[in-house]
């Protein structure tokens, strides 16, 4: 009994420690998406609805990224808790450049082809113009944001969270300061509209890179290594990397093509319904913040823990997590309902977005709010338990089931088919996915067959 308790003690302590500033960094990176989406709302429905859609592209792209970082984590927290620590450096450099290849991949398309880009998620001619200005400019910053992504993703899994805190808020307070000063004209600086938050993101994202490289240089901590070795990974490791990680890599890509599958039909129910969703999705980026930080730090503790060999305890920190995540997710909830109009009004201080807009945008939050807790649990057990302790095919199953199966064809049949209003239209489509998927999440959980430790299956 004593053991159970210095052992939940020391989770919870180790939790908090990696959580925190987990949070802050992600705290800081949606207070990014928060200020652009003020400012863009500032420039009307029109502007708003455009950068939103344009930032589907950085979306799906961004969605295989979190793909690697997830990949990256399952093994490095894995071999740092079995101090492997030449497995850690070539598992990085193969998701390094794994990553670097696909923001390029997608950098180069939405150079060259904003348009036609931007008409898969609509057909109205003043978004797709603004959209596609402000897409071929934002596209240059998608190697840096991807390579800072899985440095910071080895940093985590290596309970080093203060560097990535520090080179997040450097980013980030530049990016909100070039935002403003060039989408307004301030500073002496010329007023670009939606274009200008484009090209403020691009610079703060190279910043933040060199940032986190020379801080990385001077520690010489783990993410630094030879020239030669970043590039000689060979085969083996490739192979390796990528037979745990591509179910991931999938799972994300498909989760992403559903999302934007799922938004592409909001966005043709009408540009207000999914200006209302581009609000909403603020909210919910900042809502996830609290989740992110306690699913990646514990995450961390569980692939650690796994990777000692200590597989009951391993479980046991994993059912602290999955516990906390329908509880926590309430309690945000209640808070979410009562202050929505209070942030809803900051998306319309200048007055240019409409009340249907504003309307729309109230409903959906509370339908989000009231549903979080069925949208978290699955969310914690497949990115947090399921793919650190190894099995990164059972969530990725259940992702695209519940979402391609079920969710997407309910949002088709209510919007084009039954016509219902879009309340229903969002409401379905989570319910739908998210209520199955946690019931098989849980299932699988209390199996345990999840557990399934990749350091011994490299002997």
């Amino acid at each position: 009994m004593e053991n159970l308790k210095y052992e939940r003690k020391e989770f919870w302590s180790m939790l908090l420690k990696l959580a925190i500033p987990i949070a802050l960094q992600h705290l800081l990176i949606n207070s990014l998406t928060f200020a652009d989406t003020l400012f863009m709302s500032q420039l009307g429905d029109i502007a708003l609805s455009a950068s939103g859609m344009a930032n589907q592209w950085n979306w799906l792209m961004s969605m295989i990224s979190f793909g690697l970082c997830s990949g990256t984590a399952l093994f490095v927290a894995q071999y740092w808790g079995a101090k492997k620590y030449d497995d850690i450096h070539r598992t990085y450099t193969v998701a390094a450049t794994s990553g670097f290849v696909v923001a390029l991949f997608f950098m180069v398309l939405a150079v060259s082809i904003p348009e036609y880009i931007m008409k898969i998620f609509n057909r109205n001619e003043a978004v797709v113009a603004t959209g596609s200005a402000y897409l071929r400019i934002a596209a240059f910053a998608y190697p840096a944001t991807v390579l800072t992504s899985i440095l910071c993703t080895v940093l985590r899994s290596t309970e080093k969270v203060k560097l990535p805190m520090a080179v997040s808020m450097i980013s980030t307070t530049l990016n909100i300061i070039l935002d403003y000063a060039l989408v307004f004209g301030k500073f002496g600086l010329p007023k670009m509209g939606a274009p200008g938050a484009a090209l403020a993101t691009a610079i703060s994202a190279w910043i933040g890179l060199a940032v986190l490289i020379l801080v990385s240089l001077k520690q010489r901590n783990v993410i630094i290594v030879p020239i030669k070795s970043f590039f000689g990974f060979g085969k083996d490791a490739f192979k390796t990397f990528m037979k745990k990680a591509s179910p991931v890599i999938l799972n994300e890509f498909m989760w992403a093509m559903g999302t934007v599958t799922n938004n592409a039909i909001f966005a043709n129910t009408g540009h207000e319904n999914y200006a209302a969703c581009t609000i909403l999705r603020t909210v919910e980026s900042m809502c996830l913040i609290l989740f992110i930080g306690l699913n990646d730090g514990g995450a961390v503790i569980v692939g650690k823990t796994i990777g000692e060999g200590k597989l009951d305890n391993a479980y046991r920190s994993a059912k602290r997590l999955v516990i906390s995540a329908p509880v926590i997710s309430a309690f945000l909830a209640v808070f979410v309902i009562a202050f929505r109009e209070k942030v809803i009004y900051l998306f319309n201080v200048s007055g240019n977005i409409s009340p249907a807009t504003l309307a729309i945008a109230s409903t959906l939050i509370i339908i989000y709010a009231i549903e979080l807790c069925f949208r978290n649990i699955p969310y914690t057990m497949v990115c947090a338990v399921f793919r650190s302790g190894g099995d990164s095919l059972t969530g990725a199953k259940y992702d695209l089931v519940c979402l391609w199966l079920l969710a997407i064809p309910a949002t088709v049949v209510t919007a084009f088919w039954l016509k219902l209003p879009f309340w229903l239209v969002f409401l379905t489509g989570y319910v739908v996915e998210d209520v199955p998927k946690s019931i098989m999440c849980l299932r699988h959980f209390v199996s345990r067959r999840w557990i399934k430790p990749v350091v011994n299956s490299q002997k």
